[in-house]
């Protein structure tokens, strides 16, 4: 454990930080996706489906997360869309 910086010229200093990004943007989409089955599918299914595309182009570690995340966010709008087709209406409830 360290409590301060690393010297400037120590290999610590530089660390790539756009493959743990790219992990973490793959993780959220899956999460938000999997809640928006739930709630407020029609924010967060676009936003996952950003998070997921975004995480796939940056090259994630965890390909099949983000592959999750892209194919829950598209359920999410599929959701919305039948429910709306039932419901005659721009939203649901239960």
């Amino acid at each position: 454990m360290q409590l301060t910086a690393p010297a400037a010229g120590s290999a610590a200093a530089v660390k790539p930080t756009g493959r743990r990004d790219a992990d973490g943007m793959a993780v959220a989409s899956f999460i938000l996706g999997l809640v928006g089955l739930l709630v407020l599918n029609v924010f967060l299914g676009p936003i996952a489906i950003a998070l997921a595309g975004a995480a796939l182009w940056r090259g994630t570690a965890r390909r099949g997360r983000a592959l999750l995340g892209l194919g829950l966010g598209i359920a999410d709008l599929l959701v919305l869309v039948a429910f709306m087709q039932i419901d005659s209406t721009l939203s649901w409830s239960f």
